[in-house]
């Protein structure tokens, strides 16, 4: 994605033209400052204001830091001779990070994993013969992972050949970009976030939240920041939970095509191991991260608001007002103006250490 496909990419998504993004990154990227920008520099930008300023800086930000990843992503998977340019192009066609990572999670190094001592047993024909990826006359299971079984490599029964073959599977299946977008669209759009109280004693500020359940897709960001707090100080146990039958239908849309009849049972235990072991688990990360990430934005964007109503409110009327600037080793500074405003009276005082004037002070003020 080249920087004018960036610019055009940010202007549609936030309404702008594509120019007023061009030149609003130019200024970003010559190190001035938003405040700076907004103020002075109206004529280049179109007139935007911070936030919309703002907007730009971290679209252009997530753009690059995406164009980089996708560079990193095909040099490690052209190192490891598997790169096609199916793959190249659906890596640099990808708008988000979470679809580039899914793209990459088959080729990522790995720690050891089930599948990993399977493939070293010889067990991955197995496993794409009982997917119908590889030809076999047999069509009993068992009997066809007999051929598979192996006293040498520690696969000592047809049952173990067959556990092997479907930790393979699982491990395909989890590492889907298409199925985990899948899961993650379902899990969002119907998943529901659950509480439920640990062993605690006595009351808690978190009660209300002892049997909850709220659909992810409309809990609110306090009730997430609080429920995030009860977890945090083990009074929550936190889960997000769906229809796990509904999960597994979806997953075996995209695989049961061609699995011959007579394997389909042992392809839907391992369907059903993929999406517990491996899928659901990181997906539900996700899905907490993302919902936290959400309630922090919404968190400071309401501060901000009642910041900026705070110190924008109107001065008090017919009133004298005596302000404090706090400070210890150099003291405190004191103001006084009238009801007008006008300046009448200032000192400094020496509360705090070293000084300890803190009756001299009280006296003063």
């Amino acid at each position: 994605m080249n920087d004018a496909t960036m610019f055009q990419l940010i202007a549609n998504e936030l309404n702008l033209n594509p120019l007023q993004v061009k030149n609003t990154v130019a200024l970003l990227d010559d190190a001035k400052t938003v405040p700076f920008i907004a103020r002075y520099r109206k004529e280049h930008t179109g007139s935007l204001d911070e936030e919309q300023i703002r907007a730009v800086e971290e679209r252009i930000h997530y753009l690059r830091a995406l164009e980089a990843r996708k560079e990193t992503i095909i040099g490690s998977i052209e190192e490891q001779g598997k790169l096609t340019e199916a793959l190249k192009k659906r890596i640099e066609a990808a708008t988000k990070m979470q679809e580039l990572e899914d793209l990459y999670l088959p080729y990522k190094p790995k720690k050891r994993t089930r599948a990993t001592v399977a493939r070293e047993k010889g067990l991955e024909p197995l496993a794409e013969m009982l997917l119908g990826r590889r030809e076999t006359d047999i069509r009993d299971a068992e009997a066809l992972a007999a051929a598979f079984v192996n006293t040498k490599k520690e696969v000592e029964d047809s049952s173990q050949a067959l556990q092997g073959a479907r930790d393979i599977i699982a491990e395909w299946v989890s590492e889907d970009a298409d199925i985990r977008k899948d899961i993650r669209e379902e899990t969002f759009a119907r998943g529901l976030l659950t509480a439920d109280a640990k062993n605690v004693e006595g009351r808690t500020p978190f009660e209300m939240y002892y049997e909850f359940s709220e659909p992810v897709s409309k809990i609110v960001p306090h009730r997430i920041l609080a429920i995030n707090r009860g977890e945090s100080e083990g009074v929550l146990r936190v889960s997000v939970s769906v229809d796990e039958g509904i999960m597994e239908q979806l997953i075996a849309r995209r695989v049961m095509t061609g699995v011959p009849g007579a394997f389909r049972e042992q392809v839907i235990q391992a369907l059903a191991d993929a999406y517990k072991r491996l899928i659901a688990p990181s997906i539900e990360r996700e899905v907490r991260n993302a919902l936290t990430e959400k309630a922090d934005a919404h968190a400071i964007e309401i501060f901000a608001k009642n910041l900026k109503n705070l110190l924008l409110q109107p001065p008090v009327r017919g009133k004298k007002i005596l302000g404090i600037d706090p400070g210890f080793r150099t003291g405190c500074k004191v103001a006084v103006i009238d009801e007008t405003g006008k300046y009448l009276e200032g000192l400094t005082i020496y509360p705090h250490p070293p000084q300890n004037q803190f009756l001299k002070a009280k006296s003063d003020v």
